[in-house]
């Protein structure tokens, strides 16, 4: 019968320093200071220093990313247009709004290959690989770069 006191603990007793042993006093933590304290060592970054400046901050940065200004491009498997179009149909970037594969507006579009396609599609977007381009045309569709 479950009552409380048959209950099994389910956490180790914290352990306790200074408190005997073969250790000593500090239980080898020396002699003040943040370290010996409780959570001293767990609650430092892995680059502090003690106070000196790190090496992640001493040393230069380099290069340059502009992601800020760069194309956000949203990419389309050519198994999501397989499911979701009907044969003849134009892929263009509304389309793929309406039918929620591209979540944004303000994006351009790639189609990316990697599977084969049995509908025959009218593509119109920004992008299109090598093999997504092969595998559009083997079908007999046709694929149209905008040239925003």
């Amino acid at each position: 019968m479950l009552s409380l006191d048959t209950l099994v603990k389910t956490t180790d007793a914290r352990k306790r320093v200074g408190r005997g042993g073969s250790r000593g006093g500090t239980s080898g933590r020396g002699h003040k200071g943040q370290r010996s304290r409780s959570g001293g060592k767990s609650g430092l970054r892995a680059n502090f220093e003690g106070g000196q400046m790190p090496l992640t901050r001493r040393l230069p940065r380099r290069g340059f990313n502009n992601t800020r200004f760069a194309d956000k491009i949203s990419e389309v498997q050519l198994s999501d247009l397989e499911l979701k179009f009907e044969i003849g149909e134009t892929v263009n970037k509304e389309s793929l709004i309406s039918k929620r594969i591209v979540r944004r507006k303000n994006t351009k579009v790639k189609i990316l290959g990697g599977r084969e396609l049995t509908k025959k599609l009218i593509v119109t977007v920004d992008a299109v690989s090598a093999s997504a381009r092969e595998a559009i045309t083997k079908v007999g569709g046709e694929v149209t770069l905008t040239g925003e």
